[in-house]
C-alpha cells in the first residue's frame, strides 16, 4: 500500500495557489503597461522576477535537502501571498515592480506555472520513490493545477466585467492574495517522509554528472521559453488587438486542454524519456507555427494544442530529471535544473526589444530554441536509458 502523506492537502495547495499566481502571471504584463511602462521596460522588470525566482529556488532546495521540503513549500507561499497584497493595495510604480519581482510571476504563463514551487519535485520523490507512482503523483498534480489556472485566466477575462479601470487589476489581485494565503495554510497538514542525513556539502558527483546534463537541455529551452512566453498576452495584444477577455479565455482553453494533457501522461505507456524529448520538440514547433500565424484564432488554436502537448510533458520530464540523483539530493538536484531554466529565462530583457523590432522574432527565435533544446535532452540523457535497461 503506498503511504498517502496528506496528498490531498498538497492538491487543494496547488489548486488554490495556481489560481491565484496565475492571474497574476497572465495579468503582471498587461497591468504594467496599463500603468504607462513600455515593453522593453516590462521585459527587464520580467528579467528582474527570473533571477529573483533563479536565486530563491537555488537557495531553498538547498535548505530543503537539510530542513525540509515542506517548509520550503510553505516560505514559497507567503512569500507569494505577500507580493499579491502589495499589489492589491498599491498605486506606487516602484511597489508594484518590486510585488511582481518578489511575487513568483518569473518564467512561463503555461497550464503547469501554478503546479510548481520550491521543494515540490523533490518532496513528490522523496515521498513516492517508485517512478511510476511519481509520473502519477505529478500528473495528478499538473492536471488540477492545470484545471485550477482556468481559473486564473477567468478573472483576467472577466477583469473588465467587473472594473475595466486599473482598479480592477487590484481588486483581483487581493482575491489573488486570499487563494495564495489558504495554499501556505493546507501545506501545513502535508506530511514528509523522513529525510536522509546530508553527507556532502552540496551533492554527490554522481548526482551532478547527471543533471548537468538535464542542465544543458534546460539552459537552451529556458532561454527560448523567456524570449517566447513571458510576454505572450501582451504579445496577443500587440499582433491581433486582443482584449483581456480573449487573452483570458485563450488561456482558459490552453490550461484545459493543459490539464487533459497532465491526465494522459499517467497512462502512457511509452519511456518517459522520449516522451519528455517528443513534445519537447512539439512545443517548439508550435510557437513557430504560431509566429507565422496570420489570424487570432489560430494562433490561439496552436496555443491550445501545445497545452496539450505540454501537458503531456512534463510529469514524464519531471520524472527523468530525478533518474540518476542520489536521495539526499533530490531539492538542490532540483533547484538546480530549475535555476538553469530560470536564468536562461532571463532572456525576457530582451523579449521586449525582439517585440518593438518585429512581433513574430520573439516566438520564432524561441521556438527554434526550443525545439533543438528536446532534441538534446533525448540525445544527453539516452544513455542513461540504457543502462537501466541492462
Amino acid at each position: 500500500m503506498v503511504e498517502n502523506y496528506g496528498y490531498s492537502y498538497l492538491l487543494l495547495s496547488r489548486i488554490t495557489r495556481s489560481i491565484g499566481i496565475i492571474y497574476i502571471t497572465l495579468s503582471s504584463s498587461l497591468y504594467l503597461s496599463a500603468i504607462g511602462l513600455k515593453p522593453e521596460i516590462i521585459g527587464i522588470v520580467f528579467l528582474g522576477a527570473i533571477a529573483f525566482s533563479s536565486i530563491l529556488n537555488l537557495s531553498l532546495g538547498m535548505l530543503g535537502d537539510r530542513y525540509g521540503y515542506k517548509r520550503i513549500l510553505i516560505l514559497t507561499e507567503f512569500i507569494a501571498a505577500s507580493a499579491a497584497l502589495i499589489l492589491s493595495i498599491t498605486v506606487n510604480v516602484y511597489l508594484i515592480i518590486i510585488a511582481i519581482i518578489i511575487g513568483g510571476v518569473g518564467g512561463a504563463a503555461g497550464g503547469v506555472r501554478g503546479a510548481f514551487s520550491p521543494g515540490l519535485t523533490a518532496l513528490v520523490a522523496s515521498n513516492w520513490r517508485d517512478e511510476k507512482e511519481r509520473v502519477k503523483k505529478m500528473s495528478f498534480l499538473m492536471s488540477a493545477a492545470s484545471f485550477s489556472g482556468i481559473g486564473g485566466s477567468f478573472l483576467l477575462a472577466l477583469r473588465s466585467y467587473i472594473n475595466n479601470s486599473i482598479e480592477g487589476y487590484r481588486i483581483l489581485y487581493l482575491i489573488s492574495f486570499l487563494l495564495l494565503l489558504i495554499s501556505g495554510i493546507s501545506l501545513f497538514f502535508v506530511k514528509e517522509n523522513k529525510r536522509p542525513r546530508k553527507t556532502t556539502r552540496i551533492m554527490q558527483s554522481s548526482s551532478l554528472k547527471y543533471i548537468s546534463k538535464v542542465i544543458i537541455s534546460n539552459s537552451i529551452t529556458g532561454f527560448g521559453l523567456g524570449l517566447a512566453i513571458p510576454l505572450l498576452p501582451l504579445w496577443f495584444k500587440l499582433a491581433f488587438y486582443a482584449n483581456s477577455f480573449q487573452i483570458g479565455l485563450i488561456f482558459t482553453l490552453s490550461y484545459l486542454t493543459t490539464a487533459l494533457g497532465s491526465l494522459l501522461a499517467s497512462k502512457i505507456k511509452f519511456e518517459p524519456l522520449h516522451v519528455a524529448s517528443i513534445t519537447r520538440i512539439l512545443n517548439g514547433v508550435f510557437l513557430i507555427a504560431m509566429a507565422l500565424s496570420p489570424w487570432l484564432s489560430l494562433a490561439a488554436s496552436l496555443y491550445i494544442l501545445r497545452g496539450l502537448n505540454a501537458g503531456i510533458g512534463s510529469p514524464n520530464r519531471t520524472a527523468v530529471n530525478v533518474r540518476g540523483v542520489s536521495e539526499e539530493d533530490f531539492g538542490t538536484a532540483s533547484s538546480l535544473q530549475g535555476l538553469a531554466t530560470r536564468f536562461s529565462q532571463m532572456s525576457s530583457g530582451l523579449s521586449g526589444y525582439l517585440l518593438d523590432y518585429s512581433l513574430p522574432l520573439p516566438l520564432e527565435i524561441g521556438g527554434i530554441l526550443q525545439a533543438i533544446g528536446g532534441y538534446l535532452y533525448m540525445k544527453l540523457l539516452s544513455s542513461n536509458v540504457k543502462a537501466r535497461s541492462h
